[in-house]
């Protein structure tokens, strides 16, 4: 099986704890990043512990697992090597020698950058090297003796593994092609760009699961429907602040069902995993079975599939990876 991530929202969806619950439950022998680079973190909360994952995929919890990242990714190597320090995995991490590389070059003309202050970005680099890419005129992770031990061919591993997964950055919303542009991330991000970063053909991949949050919540400029003020979600505990920025995330309490849709379209979704549902309705926290929870939360479930037109197969009730309801059989 070939099966990949992606967030069908602003981000901050949950992807973290939905790629960390199907890393463990599915055990892939390979899992692989894509997207853009180090703007978008993923916080993952597993056994006690709160890991803020920016490079590297949150699927290493899988300790068997090979982790690596694909060619369309833009590798910081300080961020990198942190990481895989921080897992302890210098022996089942690697790096596409194709992969783009971001200097410190890029992260001050991203900081000095007015159309960057403008959109609110996370200011690490990564519009300028994606921008230097485009332009041939770019650094590749073979020019960093540090990421030279890291090197592979991501392409064959991908390809030549039986059970792969692929995680996604950022959301649909957030999309480069497809979402409130200009307010949006410096590439396409959704699946099917997710597999080509990877080296993944359209025909490999067997399943798409679009993780969706209960609310809605995004970082930095741009439109957002029926925004609450920070004390209004601060009351309703829907109020977050950003893995990578630290910025408190706007919040809306409602699913944009229009967005959703066409983001399970673009998206191919075959499944939809629903996380905070024990935020948005209390009493729910940390169930395992679908059976336990409230009527409230059921109905709400149902509607979600109603409207989008996707199974909701994972459903999120709280922090930990194992918070979660799996109902795909």
């Amino acid at each position: 099986m070939k099966n990949i991530v992606v967030g069908g929202q602003y981000g901050d969806e949950g992807k973290g704890k939905i790629i960390s619950y199907l890393a463990i439950a599915d055990d892939p022998q390979v899992i692989a990043r894509g997207g853009v680079g180090p703007n978008a973190g993923h916080e993952v909360n597993y056994k006690g512990k709160r890991y803020p994952m920016r490079m590297l995929g949150c699927g290493f919890v899988n300790e068997k697992a090979r982790l690596l990242i694909g060619a369309g990714v833009f590798v910081n190597p300080e961020v990198f090597l942190k990481e895989v320090d921080m897992i302890n995995g210098r022996n089942r991490c690697g790096v596409d020698f194709r992969a783009s590389l971001i200097t410190k070059e890029h992260i001050e003309r991203d900081s000095a950058s007015d159309n960057s202050k403008k959109i609110g970005t996370t200011k690490t680099g990564c519009g300028p090297a994606v921008s230097d890419r485009v332009n041939r005129v770019g650094k590749l992770v073979s020019e960093s003796p540090e990421l030279k031990p890291y090197l592979t061919d991501v392409v064959k591993e991908v390809n030549e593994a039986k059970d792969v997964m692929v995680e996604g950055t950022q959301g649909f919303m957030l999309s480069l092609l497809y979402g409130t542009y200009p307010y949006v991330t410096s590439k396409d991000v959704s699946a099917s760009t997710i597999a080509a970063d990877v080296g993944l053909g359209p025909t490999q991949i067997d399943d798409v699961v679009m993780v969706i949050k209960s609310y809605t919540t995004r970082v930095g400029n741009g439109p957002f429907k029926h925004e609450l003020s920070v004390e209004e979600a601060t009351a309703r505990k829907m109020q977050e602040y950003g893995t990578v920025t630290g910025r408190p995330r706007r919040s809306s309490p409602d699913l944009h069902f229009d967005d959703l849709k066409l983001a399970a379209t673009i998206n191919g979704a075959t499944h939809i995993a629903l996380t905070k549902v024990d935020v948005r309705f209390p009493g729910n926290d940390r169930l395992k079975k679908y059976a336990d929870l409230t009527k409230e939360a059921k109905a709400f479930i149902e509607n979600v599939e109603k409207k989008i037109g996707v199974p909701v197969t994972l459903i999120g009730t709280g922090p930990d990876v194992e918070d979660t309801i799996d109902r795909r059989g």
